[in-house]
């Protein structure tokens, strides 16, 4: 008894062309394992991709500093008394640690 049937990747194919479209999907599924096999492979480009990941989070916090800066100047300039008035307690604060620590 001859079969005309053939497995592939575990299934009954018995027509060509059911043969030839299976062929190729295995082939594509062939395809993506090796392109992902090569991707974990490829130490350098994992490592150039971390750096590129951490430049764009560095320059993030950068800009939000900046914003924060900048909103900290602008209620600086719109309100100079209270600053003012915390700064002379910080100064008044270390001439008196100073003067006690030279009794």
């Amino acid at each position: 008894m001859t079969d005309d049937k053939t497995k592939v990747s575990g299934e009954a194919v018995s027509e060509p062309e059911e043969l030839r479209e299976q062929i190729e999907e295995d082939r594509e599924e062939l395809g993506e394992t090796v392109e992902a096999l090569a991707q974990k492979a490829d130490v350098k480009g994992q490592v150039q991709e971390k750096v590129e990941e951490r430049k764009q989070q560095v320059k993030e916090t950068q800009d939000q500093v900046k914003a924060k800066v900048g909103e900290t100047a602008e209620q600086v300039k719109q309100r100079p008394v209270p600053v003012g008035a915390v700064v002379g307690g910080v100064l008044a604060a270390l001439i008196l640690l100073r003067l006690l620590r030279r009794k």
